[in-house]
This record gives C-alpha cells, structure tokens and sequence, in this order.
C-alpha cells in the first residue's frame, strides 16, 4: 500500500454521553462521528475526550440559571474543563449539555432535521470547548466559519445560509 493509499488515522476523542431527562434517541454514533470530524478540523490531534449530558428543558434551565444566571431554558451549553486538563493521557475538553425538547423545536421552525440541527449544536458546543466564541462580530464569523467547514465535512450544509449571526452567534 502506497502512502497515498493508506487511509487516514482517526482522530482520537471520546464522547462520554449520559441521559440525565427527557426521552432522547440514540445520539451516540451521531455525536461521535461529529466529535471525530471537528477534532480533525480544528484540534491538535491528541487523545481527548468530552462529557455530553442530554437533558430536558427543565435540565438544561437549571444549569443556565446556577451557572449563567438566565433563567430561561435554551439549546446547548459548554463547560470547558480549562487549561491543562489532562487525564489518563487524555485532553478533558469539559461538558456540553444538550435539550432535546429546544433542540427539536428548533429544528421543527427552522424546517431542519433534528439530526442535522443537533450535529451543528453539538459541533457549536464543542468548538467553545475549544476556544472559540461569539462575543463580537469578528469571533462570530470566526466560529461560524468553523462550523460551517465542519458541518460540510459530514455532509450538512450551511446552517447559516440566508441569515446574519445574531448576539449569540447562532
């Protein structure tokens, strides 16, 4: 086999998913399989891993209000382990916590598939695990543009086609 031939190594990371509510599918190849492609993308490559915790509405409101006083429910938030967190020769990115309720809503108005929309929420999550963010216009175009490019890599267009970032950035 020819360099050119071999196939390319996989990024390693790991995505430790927990269902703490609500009655979600199962997301986990979904998750994995975007996890895989936004490390090879914007990464560096060695072995990481990241908690997702799939919650309810009531889940993720709760969490919005201990840790960023908004009591409001909403799709998806990061908790960035911080720097270095290393454990078991594995990088701990942090958390990401998902609602499926909001998430498919969502999805609903926007006339996407849940499946779609949940990969590019849970691609935006992990990509603060990285450091990316939304706060002005430049990082927002930033982020966007990352997920853009990873989003295409699993063969989901442009969630942003037709419409400006807004203050969150989504």
């Amino acid at each position: 086999m020819t360099a050119a031939a071999r196939p390319e190594a996989q990024p390693e990371i790991t995505v430790e998913i927990m269902v703490e509510a609500g009655d979600w599918p199962d997301v986990g190849s979904l998750l994995a399989a975007a996890a895989r492609t936004a490390w090879s993308a914007v990464g560096d490559g060695a072995p990481a891993s990241v908690s997702v915790a799939l919650t309810d509405d009531d889940g993720i409101r709760r969490l919005n209000r201990a840790f960023r006083d908004r009591d409001k429910a909403t799709d998806v938030l990061s908790f960035p382990a911080g720097e270095p967190a290393v454990a078991e020769d594995e990088l701990l990115l942090g958390d990401i916590a998902l609602a499926l309720d909001f998430i498919r809503k969502e999805a609903a108005l926007e006339n996407k598939s849940f499946e779609n929309h949940l990969t590019h929420l849970f691609v935006h999550g992990l990509l603060h695990l990285l450091g990316y963010d939304h706060v002005d216009a430049a990082e927002a175009v930033e982020m966007e543009q990352a997920e853009t490019e990873i989003l295409a890599l699993l063969g989901i267009g442009d969630p942003y086609a037709g419409r400006e970032i807004d203050s969150d950035g989504k």
